[in-house]
């Protein structure tokens, strides 16, 4: 009962908020990417391409809110904030004289109705992979929420033209294309064809930070889009090629001696491909190079998750240090333990594993055991601005400043 009347509350403001702002999103030609992994940055791949096309845009991500050159930091903690932040926000990119509106959209935010009451032109969906569980429930509930974000579109996008595009090498790619229930048109794309068509076969490259197969997989999906928007393949390979990614993700603080990389990875579908990106793929014992900084977060979150990302740590890493993220009410040193007992499955050598609760003394002794050509991975926060502890509190913090301070000195 608690959950429903909830569910009336978010829905009822959802609708008001288009209400008071007039339904900005009739508008403004408005293109949602929802998935698990890669949201941000193909938010910003696209964004890129439109600004270079002399298109005005605004934007919603994790990291940023962008109306036109009026840029915000996204301080609020969510991807996807209420209380009439969505409305008003689209009420101010109509305002500027904004084309084009991208913007991430969460399960979470699908959940709360935020995704409601705009009139969507495009929806995108990057890849589906095990997350959230625990506010779902199971995966499947997980990928019906997302599911539901086309459904919407579908049917109640007032838009005259709508489409979708569906990443085809993701093992869902069937439900999304259901859902568009032939409702517009659906726009397929993948890694494999993007490589295959525009950068014939591997052999034409678009810059080294789009060489993951991650963010291949981003490019890709940007590329579609831009396409589809009638943007040509040349100034998109352009866009590409001076591309210098997304703060927090994927991003080499220092490259020499050895290299320090930030990575927002939180789930172990995207700790297993930063890894393998920093080493090219290769896992073997031989290879490894990698000294990582490894949490997760707690306040009940996925608790699943924590031992398959430290058998993951186990199999790429040679070094392993354990630490704080996101603890938020639960206690530091379990979060720690269940990710030891995934670590201890992969049989890593205890020699080799390290528990420091303070993230930065963690940080720390990690660069203290990096060597020439190594590779020191620390992920779970990325450009995020502050550690969640217990009763709400918020300690100010940036992975990237503590990284260079601890180079510097």
């Amino acid at each position: 009962m608690i959950n429903k009347l909830k569910n009336i509350y978010h829905l009822l403001l959802a609708w008001v908020a288009s209400v008071f702002y007039r339904f900005p999103s009739r508008k403004i030609f408005v293109i949602g990417v929802t998935g698990t992994k890669g949201k941000s940055t193909t938010v910003e791949l696209i964004n890129a391409i439109l600004e270079a096309a002399s298109k005005k845009t605004a934007l919603v991500s994790s990291i940023r809110f962008k109306i036109d050159k009026e840029v915000q930091k996204n301080a609020t903690g969510m991807t996807m904030p209420g209380r009439f932040f969505l409305q008003r926000f689209l009420r101010r990119a109509v305002s500027a004289g904004c084309e084009y509106v991208i913007m991430e959209v969460t399960s979470q935010g699908i959940l709360q109705h935020r995704h409601k009451f705009i009139d969507w032109d495009a929806a995108l969906i990057t890849n589906l992979r095990p997350e959230h569980i625990e506010a779902h429930g199971t995966f499947e509930s997980y990928r019906h929420s997302k599911i539901s974000f086309f459904e919407y579109v579908a049917e109640f996008s007032h838009k005259p033209k709508k489409t979708f595009f569906i990443n085809e090498g993701d093992q869902s790619h069937q439900y999304f294309a259901a859902a568009a229930n032939g409702s517009g048109e659906v726009v397929y794309f993948s890694r494999e064809s993007f490589i295959e068509k525009e950068l014939n076969g591997g052999r034409e490259s678009i810059g080294d930070w789009l060489v993951s197969n991650f963010n291949l997989e981003n490019a890709a999906a940007a590329n579609a889009v831009a396409q589809a928007l009638g943007i040509g393949w040349p100034m998109i390979k352009k866009v590409f090629k001076s591309f210098k990614g997304v703060p927090g993700r994927m991003e080499y603080i220092q490259k020499e001696p050895f290299a320090v990389v930030i990575d927002y990875a939180h789930t172990p579908d995207s700790l297993a491909k930063i890894y393998g990106a920093v080493l090219d793929g290769k896992k073997l014992a031989r290879k490894k190079k990698i000294v990582c900084v490894l949490g997760a977060a707690g306040g009940g979150r996925d608790r699943w998750k924590r031992p398959v990302m430290g058998r993951i740590a186990g199999e790429f890493c040679r070094e392993i240090i354990l630490t704080n993220e996101d603890p938020y009410d639960e206690n530091p040193a379990e979060i720690i333990a269940k990710i030891r007992s995934g670590i201890s499955n992969a049989k890593f050598p205890h020699a080799n594993l390290y528990e420091i609760i303070d993230r930065r003394e963690a940080i720390k002794k990690a660069i203290s055991l990096a060597t020439k050509g190594d590779v020191v991975v620390i992920t779970g926060k990325g450009s995020e601005d502050w550690i969640h502890v217990a009763g709400g509190k918020r300690i100010p913090w940036s992975e990237r400043e503590v990284v260079k301070e601890l180079l510097d000195s």
